[in-house]
């Protein structure tokens, strides 16, 4: 059965909002194109959740204008927690749908490294915003979200990491959301060219308890050869907002590592979907993801990694707590396609249910197409483990406490792997605060 969707906005209003904030032409045309798609295009079918009731397509249609920030003591106190004001960061923050503050150091900014909103890099670095912006990665035509995104884009940011520049200190990208009629339509692009080595890390802060809009987020991370790439996230999106996260790898060089930390909190509905394709020889993926489902939140997360080269490595790490009457899906594919010899797919993931009402559901694919290869694969759902509880108890520690402790150990491989304090430490207190 085909459902037929209600766009809030038309063609004209594409084009409208292009011209007011002046964007480069071709960048208009490619929304066109995309809004053209749309009617034609299907809802994606994320396995054992069903989606077509969600609302992806009604929402407050006027972009929010937001204030900037002159420095990031400007920020409102949970955002400025993120941030060590004594040091120097490489830093964009968008305030709802407007570019708001972008500091890069000198020395980076000599070495070529761009980082930028996406309108600005659309006009003043067209030829690589072009040859990056959904050619290798996202495609346009995947399904009607994607097509979304690139029709009613409305932020996102755009880090260029040049040929044998290594960035030290991450590079830091906050999304900050305090307005409930705000909607996300956000595209970012990191690229870090051959031999070159950069920690990029993401932010979606909501301030405000309830929301309106729609978060449709996708964010495409491209690496050259023998270039290292870790991408890092704390996603703290409101209740309210129907979500859809695609982020997505692409190794194009020989012997390139992209790899993968998110902490995953939103509260409102969402689909997630991380695909990493591994196209040169010799080239890795890490993912390791943490989630926290509480109150009636349904989410599904779709985590694949494809060998295309030889002497491929992915490996998917994955846990998760549901609370409430939170539903969970973990869909986790490891697939090495025929040519992909001497490659290895590994997967694991763990779920814990705090309560009877809260569901979870762990589900490991592998697709292997070649003879010489490796591959693995672990999946648990399950509740706490007594043993370890009463054993924890029998020292004196409340029950309470006591499962506190397991499920903060049972997160930490994700935690500890964040590059940024300030991020490492709002994940913790996030995970704290959820699971009260």
């Amino acid at each position: 059965m085909t459902v037929e969707t209600k766009l809030a906005l038309t063609e004209q209003d594409v084009r409208s909002f292009s011209e007011k904030i002046n964007e480069a032409a071709w960048m208009t045309d490619f929304r066109a194109n995309a809004f053209a798609k749309l009617e034609q295009l299907p809802m994606p079918k994320p396995d054992k959740t069903r989606i077509d009731r969600w609302n992806f397509t009604e929402f407050p249609t006027h972009t929010v204008e937001s204030a900037t920030f002159s420095s990031l003591e400007e920020l409102p106190e949970e955002a400025r927690s993120l941030f060590n004001e004594e040091k120097e960061y490489n830093v964009y923050v968008q305030h709802n749908n407007t570019p708001a503050f972008t500091s890069i150091s000198e020395d980076l900014k000599a070495k070529g490294v761009i980082v930028t909103d996406i309108f600005t890099a659309a006009r003043e670095h067209e030829e690589l915003v072009k040859r990056y912006y959904m050619t290798d990665g996202v495609k346009v035509d995947e399904h009607k979200l994607t097509a979304l995104n690139a029709a009613y884009m409305n932020g996102g940011v755009f880090v260029y990491v040049p040929k044998n520049v290594v960035v030290e200190e991450p590079i830091q990208a906050l999304f900050l959301h305090d307005d409930e009629n705000a909607s996300f339509f956000n595209h970012s692009i990191i690229v870090a060219e051959a031999n070159s080595e950069v920690t990029y890390i993401e932010n979606y802060m909501s301030t405000v308890e309830e929301a309106k809009g729609q978060a449709n987020i996708i964010s495409e991370a491209i690496t050259g050869d023998n270039a290292q790439l870790t991408f890092g996230s704390v996603d703290l999106l409101a209740k309210g907002l129907t979500g859809f996260v695609s982020r997505r790898g692409v190794t194009l060089g020989r012997d390139s590592h992209i790899n993968w930390a998110l902490g995953l909190m939103n509260d409102s509905d969402t689909i997630y979907e991380n695909y990493t394709d591994l196209m040169g020889d010799g080239s890795e993926s890490h993912f390791k993801s943490v989630v926290v489902g509480r109150g009636k939140q349904r989410q599904n997360f779709t985590t694949k990694i494809v060998s295309h080269g030889q002497n491929t490595n992915g490996m998917i790490l994955k846990h998760g707590v549901v609370n409430d009457e939170s539903t969970a899906i973990f869909n986790g594919i490891g697939s090495i396609l025929q040519g992909a010899t001497g490659s290895n797919a590994e997967q694991e993931s763990r779920m814990l249910i705090l309560n009877d009402r809260a569901r979870a559901d762990a589900n490991p694919i592998l697709l292997i197409r070649e003879d010489e290869v490796t591959a693995g694969h672990a999946a648990t759902v399950g509740r706490v483990d007594p043993l370890e509880l009463f054993y924890l108890m029998s020292r004196g520690i409340s029950k309470q406490e006591a499962e506190r402790l397991i499920i903060r150990g049972f997160l930490q491989p994700v935690v500890s792997v964040l590059k940024a304090e300030g991020m490492k430490k709002l994940l913790a207190e996030v995970i704290e605060r959820k699971l009260r």
